[in-house]
C-alpha cells in the first residue's frame, strides 16, 4: 500500500466521476478501498451465482436416484452452465480478498508467517470452496447423454467436494484466530478471534456428510452439516467484512497499535487494550 501518496489540499469534487477521480489521486487508501469493495462484490455475485443462477444451494438431496439426478441435471441444463461461466470467471477475485486479509495480519505485532499462512491455505481452498463444485456439475451438464451412473458420480464428487471438504477452511479460520490472539496492535477486537474459533468449528461439523446419505440431521443438505454452518458462516462473512472496512478507516499506515474512532469511543470495550 503507498503510505506515501502525498494529500490533496482540496476536498473531491461534489459529481461522481470527480470524486472518484480524486480517490484515485489523492486517497492514500485507494487500494485498501478497491481491496475491500471486490470483497463486498464477490460475496454478492457468489450469493447470486449460487442460490440464484445455478440453484445450487441448498444443495438437492444426497439420496437421489441415478434417474432423478439425471432429470435435476436436465432441469437446470442451462442455469448450470451459465451460472458456473461467472463463477469461474470472478474466481480471481479471492486472490485480491485473501491479500487484503494478508495485509490486516501483516499489520499485526504477529510473524509475518501468519500472513503467508494465510494466502497459501487459502489459495488453496478456492478449489473445495467453488471451483470443484462448478468442475463436476459443468461436465455432467454439458454431456447429459452420459451413462446416469456416470452423473450419479459426478453429483457426488462436486456436492461433497463443497459441502464435505473443509478442512483448508478449518485451517485458515484457526491462523487468523491465532493472529488475532496474539496482535498487540489491536488491529481487530478479540472477540473476533473467538468468533473465529465457532468459524473453524462449524468445519468440523460438516464431517458427516461424507458417512450419511439419507438423513436430513447429518446429509450434505442436513440441519447440522449445511444449515447450522451456513448460519454461522454468513454471519462470520458480515462481520469480518464490516471489521475490515473499520481497519481500513482506522489505518494510520504505521506500525503501532490503530487508533480508535470518534463514533467506537462510546463504546470502549469493542477496542479496548487488551
Amino acid at each position: 500500500m503507498d503510505a506515501n501518496r502525498p494529500p490533496s489540499t482540496a476536498g473531491p469534487p461534489k459529481s461522481l466521476p470527480g470524486r472518484l477521480a480524486w480517490h484515485w489521486r489523492c486517497n492514500p487508501k485507494i487500494e485498501l478501498w478497491i481491496a475491500w469493495w471486490t470483497m463486498v462484490v464477490f460475496y454478492n455475485l457468489f450469493g447470486l451465482l449460487f442460490f440464484v443462477v445455478t440453484q445450487t444451494q441448498p444443495p438437492p438431496a444426497p439420496w437421489w436416484e441415478p434417474e432423478r439426478i439425471v432429470q435435476w441435471f436436465d432441469d437446470h441444463h442451462y442455469g448450470l452452465l451459465i451460472g458456473f461461466a461467472f463463477v469461474f470467471l470472478i474466481a480471481g477475485m479471492t486472490s485480491i480478498m485473501n491479500a487484503f486479509i494478508a495485509y490486516s495480519m501483516r499489520r499485526m505485532s504477529v510473524s509475518r508467517a501468519f500472513a503467508y499462512s494465510y494466502l497459501v491455505i487459502y489459495a488453496l481452498s478456492t478449489l473445495p470452496g467453488m471451483l470443484l463444485l462448478g468442475i463436476g456439475l459443468t461436465v455432467a451438464a454439458m454431456r447429459p447423454d452420459r451413462d446416469p451412473a456416470i452423473i450419479h458420480w459426478l453429483y457426488d464428487f462436486a456436492f461433497m467436494t463443497f459441502d464435505g471438504t473443509m478442512g483448508v477452511f478449518l485451517v485458515g479460520s484457526l491462523i487468523w484466530m491465532l493472529a488475532i490472539l496474539l496482535d498487540e496492535n489491536r488491529v481487530f477486537p478479540k472477540w473476533f478471534g473467538y468468533f473465529n474459533l465457532c468459524n473453524a468449528l462449524t468445519e468440523v461439523v460438516v464431517a458427516p456428510a461424507w458417512m450419511f446419505n439419507s438423513s436430513w440431521v447429518f446429509g450434505w443438505n442436513g440441519v447440522v452439516t449445511y444449515w447450522l454452518q451456513m448460519v454461522v458462516f454468513i454471519s462470520y462473512t458480515a462481520v469480518f467484512i464490516r471489521l475490515l472496512r473499520q481497519m481500513i478507516l482506522r489505518e494510520d499506515f504505521g506500525t503501532g497499535p490503530l487508533p480508535v474512532l470518534e463514533a467506537d469511543r462510546a463504546a470502549p470495550g469493542l477496542w479496548a487494550p487488551r
